[in-house]
């Protein structure tokens, strides 16, 4: 029958020019002699003659760069002869000449993906059952061994197929794809069909394959396909015949097939493969090296096997070296190439199946601040509606570029992000990025700042107030887009204050001050409320700044728990904010020194300057404000000792919410109502009350949990377990316990998570 790839060859050389040709057609057009070229490119005559004597189909790229620089091609001749040698290496990749569609070998230190493997086996061997699938489609972006795993697998399956097992690359991620008709003729040698055997037509040839693998106990393995309309034909129809298909498409059209989707290797495995790569130069001196270089590698096979081929191959470098190489983002992807395997050129070949728009698209992902985004931001920074973005980004999630979840947000791999940030730098110029890059982080400031005033009760309802910000209709909505997109505004507040938007900056600041208290112990609040008053030092306004160092001293109150940084705040917000006669301002510093006087057990101070912000708010019409501080007046005769007094206060700030006529906005009252009702269970506890204490704590938390305010519903959880664990309630106390550990666990505070944890376990 001839070799395999000869055959190929040669059918597919009858519409397609060869490389051999093609270069020979420019070297006489050029009037050059092989001398002649050889001597202006720098390459040998000889391997000139074997080129063009079509002996060596498949040059590496810089031979045939140095060929189209000293023939002096044109853009459209130098990309053709490029091509036509990346496709020549493509096709020889897998030339074997013991056996047509021969497996490649199986890699000795193929580490892991021990879940994989039982997939693939459990699927082969249990496809005899009726109505089983006998085709496994294993899918995954470039890097993660998706042909390693197929191949490692064929190879332990070889025995259950003793009519063979049979490998196809199909070229999926070429120009030119491996045409069905080709696919099923070597397929068809493969299996001892001789040429003349062979019908011409592709429907003729795949119903004789098909009958084939009905009788024959074969597995083929279809490598690196690229689409539906390819691989049809090349499944078995049922009966003894079994594949395994790999592509980085999710190929969603095919109909019948199992699917495993491939992802990075967890560290631990991650640093095992590297390690065997490794073993024969002491890898187990380098531990902590080698895990830090398997991190850097983000878990794609490709990586790791090219960082361990580069130590291996120098003896003189260690595992130290080449980590502190990788930690230069902007060096990463040139360092992760070892001889022809090169992680850039893997993510590549995908990048160049993508439509113009959509590559576009990719590149321009690069920049997004945080680690993850949606469809709105993704036509922001693409220029398009929100239709055509999703439908690039399913593009790209098809082929592996971008990984989606369940919530529609959507996320790079840390090395395909380096890659597209590479490909933006290259494809575009510094003003297209500049341009981009500033209608991105205006959108997300101006949207932050539009989602904070949902909870500002001085603003009203923003509605569309900013008609280029997102449409957000609710409070709910504007809450969940704060949360879920809190890396991408903070990182466009960073780069507003970088470039000198102080004004934007403010605004977005100023924004947050309510919803803060509804998330009071996110980690980022010191950043924003610090560039907040920087904004406004630089701007002048003495006023606004007292209020940026008024939410400073918050974040040090409460979140942070350092009273003695909350008092050095309230007096710089005090001494700016009385020179401006920003009243609000006063009375705040006065509120939040009074919290903390409370905590450095300065009753007497602390009810001072809670009085004096509550009697300062009375006299401005700010109710709102007044209730908080009435309820801080509450907490310090609490702490006093005063229960009686404390619960008094306490309902009266409950029966002022709940007055219509009392001027409270209704969402503040829905964050101080729980709140203060759960400080009011506190008060009936500690007066003998323990009923009516649980009752009135139980339906706090129930109020602290739809408000999401984690921290005192922690606090309450707690409360009520204790009480419950007086009353007998054991089973009741014990989940108090644990649903209070694990919201105390949820804002990071790791001490009170494990003291109700050890209660919640406690034995009786």
């Amino acid at each position: 029958m001839g070799d395999l790839h000869q055959i190929a060859e040669k059918e597919h050389s009858i519409t397609t020019p060869s490389f051999a040709e093609v270069l020979r057609r420019h070297r006489h057009a050029a009037r050059l002699t092989l001398e002649q070229l050889a001597e202006v490119s720098g390459v040998s005559d000889r391997t000139l003659s074997d080129m063009e004597r079509g002996r060596s189909k498949g040059p590496q790229h810089r031979t045939v760069t140095a060929l189209a620089d000293a023939l002096h091609l044109a853009d459209a001749d130098r990309k053709q002869l490029v091509e036509l040698a990346r496709e020549g290496r493509l096709r020889d990749r897998w030339t074997r000449p013991t056996g047509l569609c021969e497996l490649p070998r199986s890699v000795d230190d193929f580490t892991g993906r021990a879940a994989g493997l039982a997939w693939i086996s459990e699927l082969l061997r249990a496809g005899d059952a009726p109505g089983a699938a006998g085709v496994g489609l294993i899918t995954g972006s470039a890097g993660l061994g998706k042909t390693t795993l197929t191949v490692r697998a064929a190879h332990a399956l070889r025995p259950d197929f003793p009519g063979g097992v049979f490998f196809l690359d199909l070229f999926g991620m070429s120009p030119r794809p491996l045409p069905v008709d080709e696919a099923l003729g070597l397929l068809l040698r493969a299996l001892g069909v001789a040429d003349q055997q062979i019908p011409g037509d592709v429907a003729g040839r795949a119903s004789l394959y098909r009958s084939l693998l009905r009788d024959r106990r074969v597995l083929i393995v279809l490598d690196n396909a690229a689409s539906e309309e390819q691989v049809r034909p090349l499944l078995p129809a049922g009966g003894a015949g079994k594949a395994l298909v790999t592509s980085r498409r999710l190929l969603a059209g095919l109909e019948g097939v199992r699917r495993l989707g491939l992802g990075p290797l967890p560290p631990p495995e991650a640093t095992e493969l590297l390690t065997g790569i490794l073993k024969d130069r002491g890898a187990s001196d380098e531990g902590s090296a080698v895990r830090q270089l398997a991190q850097l590698c983000g878990g794609l096979p490709l990586a790791l096997r090219i960082a361990g081929n580069r130590l291996v191959s120098r003896p003189g470098w260690n595992a130290a070296d080449l980590a502190a190489r990788l930690t230069n983002e902007e060096r990463r992807l040139d360092q992760l190439s070892a001889g022809d395997l090169k992680i850039a050129t893997a993510f590549g070949l995908s990048y160049e199946q993508l439509a113009h728009a959509t590559r576009r698209l990719f590149r321009r992902l690069a920049p997004v601040p945080g680690r993850d985004f949606d469809a709105a931001l993704a036509a922001v920074v693409g220029g398009t509606s929100i239709e055509e973005a999703w439908d690039a980004l399913d593009e790209l999630v098809d082929l592996g570029l971008l990984q989606d979840n369940a919530s529609g947000r959507y996320r790079f791999h840390d090395l395909v992000r380096l890659f597209a940030r590479d490909r933006l730098q290259q494809e575009e110029s510094a003003a297209e990025r500049d341009a981009f890059t500033a209608a991105m982080m205006s959108w997300l400031l101006r949207t932050a700042t539009t989602a904070g005033r949902w909870f500002d009760p001085g603003y009203g309802d923003p509605g569309r107030a900013d008609p280029d910000a997102a449409e957000l209709s609710s409070v709910e909505e504007a809450d969940h887009w704060l949360r879920v997109n809190v890396d991408n505004w903070l990182g466009a507040l960073r780069h507003g204050a970088g470039i000198g938007r102080f004004a934007a900056v403010l605004d977005c600041a100023e924004a947050m001050d309510w919803f803060s208290d509804r998330w009071m112990h996110a980690p980022h609040w010191y950043e924003v409320f610090t560039l907040g008053a920087e904004a406004a030092a630089a701007l002048g306004d003495q006023a606004r700044q007292a209020m940026q160092l008024n939410m400073l001293a918050w974040v040090h109150l409460l979140p942070r728990n350092d009273p003695e940084t909350t008092l050095r705040y309230t007096a710089q917000a005090t001494d700016l904010a009385t020179r401006s006669g920003a009243a609000i301002q006063v009375a705040l510093a006065h509120h939040h020194a009074g919290g903390a006087l409370r905590r450095l057990g300065r009753l007497d101070e602390a009810i001072a300057s809670e009085t004096r912000a509550a009697e300062i708010y009375q006299a401005n019409g700010d109710i709102d404000r007044y209730c908080h501080s009435l309820g801080a007046l509450g907490t310090c005769l609490l702490d006093a000792g005063h229960y009686a007094e404390a619960l008094k206060q306490y309902l009266d700030v409950l029966d002022l919410m709940s007055d219509d006529r009392s001027g409270t906005t209704p969402s503040v009252a829905a964050v101080i109502r729980p709140i203060v009702l759960a400080r009011v269970g506190e008060c009936l506890a500690l007066l003998g009350h323990r009923a009516e204490a649980i009752s009135k704590l139980t339906e706090a938390i129930s109020l602290l949990e739809q408000g999401r305010l984690a921290f005192p519903q922690a606090r309450s959880l707690e409360t009520l377990a204790a009480l419950l664990a007086e009353e007998d309630r054991t089973d009741e106390s014990r989940h108090a316990y644990a649903r209070a550990a694990e919201v105390y666990e949820a804002i990071g505070d790791a001490e009170a998570s494990g003291r109700c944890r050890d209660l919640a376990t406690a034995a009786p």
